[in-house]
């Protein structure tokens, strides 16, 4: 290993940000299907008012953590954009993992096969990517572009998507400020205010040293649905065996 190389070129690379925003994901899935469902409320532990608080303390620890990890997958779907040599492949990858991820999205969620009121957060990244790279062909046309936007925030409003049009904001303002990394930060964390956990996802980003570092093309896209299976299925152990 060259360790002036690592001296030299300072700050996280997209892989090390990818896996980051995996790590809390994770944790914020574990407290919203683990603890929520297979803890809090299983009527074992319902039925003691002082462990039930205390899980409940847990629990709102992990979903505060797990607010930051979605600012960071929008960050690295603009990059993506703007790196990828194949944006059709790119977009489709998205779609179908989108598809794949609805049911165990649904099952962890919801506890049920299908849910039409709430979309897993593939479809929002889609749709945060169709709209920016239908936008970045109107680039001299401003007004144009403001439409697209808005269309984009509208579609995930009514698909009910995960973040809904707060998310494809949130990609929008990303990729307007795409070569400003201090805007994108600053601007970024406004727009999460709504969710004020989120905010510490920036300095994260202001770290990014552009460089893509391991490939980790596939990992995320399957982790996701298998990560969100495995924590339902553990949810029905834990409702089952706690007494």
């Amino acid at each position: 290993m060259n360790f002036s190389n690592i001296l030299k070129k300072p700050g996280l690379s997209g892989s090390t940000l990818k896996i980051l925003a995996i790590i809390i994901m994770a944790i914020d899935h574990f407290g919203a299907v683990v603890i929520s469902q297979g803890i809090l409320g299983n009527p074992a532990i319902r039925a003691d008012h002082a462990l039930w608080q205390n899980w409940y303390t847990f629990y709102r620890i992990t979903r505060n953590i797990g607010r930051s990890a979605f600012p960071i997958f929008c960050f690295l779907l603009v990059e993506g954009f703007l790196h990828t040599s194949n944006l059709k492949r790119y977009t489709l990858r998205l779609f179908l993992f989108a598809l794949i991820s609805e049911i165990p999205f649904n099952l962890a969620i919801s506890g049920t096969l299908l849910s039409p009121h709430y979309q897993n957060v593939f479809f929002t990244l889609l749709i945060g990517l169709i709209t920016i790279a239908a936008a970045d062909r109107f680039r001299d046309k401003p007004p144009v572009q403001g439409l697209i936007f808005a269309a984009g925030m509208v579609l995930a409003y009514f698909l009910e998507t995960d973040y809904d049009y707060k998310g494809v904001l949130l990609i929008v303002i990303l990729y307007a400020f795409r070569y400003n990394r201090l805007q994108q930060v600053i601007w970024g964390a406004i727009s999460v205010f709504w969710e004020i956990f989120a905010v510490f996802a920036f300095p994260f980003i202001w770290l990014y040293n552009g460089k893509r570092g391991i490939r980790l093309k596939s990992f995320f896209y399957w982790f996701y649905p298998l990560h969100l299976l495995a924590f339902w299925g553990i949810a029905q152990l834990l409702l089952k065996y706690i007494h």
